[in-house]
């Protein structure tokens, strides 16, 4: 498969095995083949605590509770940025940030696989990236079809334990 994304992973805990690491990098492969999203693209995941999500919910979402994924988009044309002319760069899609505690939790509270719930929480963190979001009803189900439909295709159903 060609390598559509430039993927930086970075594992603060040191909790996750090289398969857990791998089947991320892969899976989110496999939803930017799956989303058409240009070659070169790239996107930063970083695993973490509870605490440290939650420091950053606080910082950045006023919300002092931590939760399972954060993503911080970077493709956003504000109007406050500059346009390259004549620039083919590859896009910097932005951070994906998940508690690897709360994956934990999460997967036990839905009695899937740790690999099943980290699978989903990078994938619905990607579609964030992405422009996908959840605030109406309609958006919601339009999300969450999507990525229910990329982790079925890649095998990671919540039966599976990939």
């Amino acid at each position: 498969m060609n390598k559509r994304l430039m993927i930086d992973l970075c594992d603060e805990t040191g909790e996750l095995s090289s398969e857990e690491i791998n089947i991320v990098e892969a899976l989110l492969q496999f939803a930017a083949e799956a989303e058409q999203t240009k070659d070169g693209a790239e996107v930063s995941v970083t695993f973490t605590d509870n605490s440290r999500i939650q420091e950053i919910n606080r910082e950045y979402r006023d919300k002092d509770q931590p939760t399972d994924v954060i993503s911080f988009a970077m493709e956003e044309q504000g109007e406050d940025e500059i346009e390259i002319i004549g620039a083919d760069m590859p896009p910097v899609l932005g951070d994906i940030i998940i508690s690897v505690e709360r994956t934990r939790e999460q997967a036990a509270d839905y009695g899937h696989s740790f690999k099943r719930e980290l699978g989903f929480l990078a994938v619905h963190g990607f579609l964030h990236l992405l422009g996908y979001d959840h605030l109406t009803e309609e958006d919601e189900k339009e999300m969450f079809t999507k990525q229910k439909g990329i982790l079925d295709s890649y095998g990671l159903t919540r039966s599976e334990n990939i």
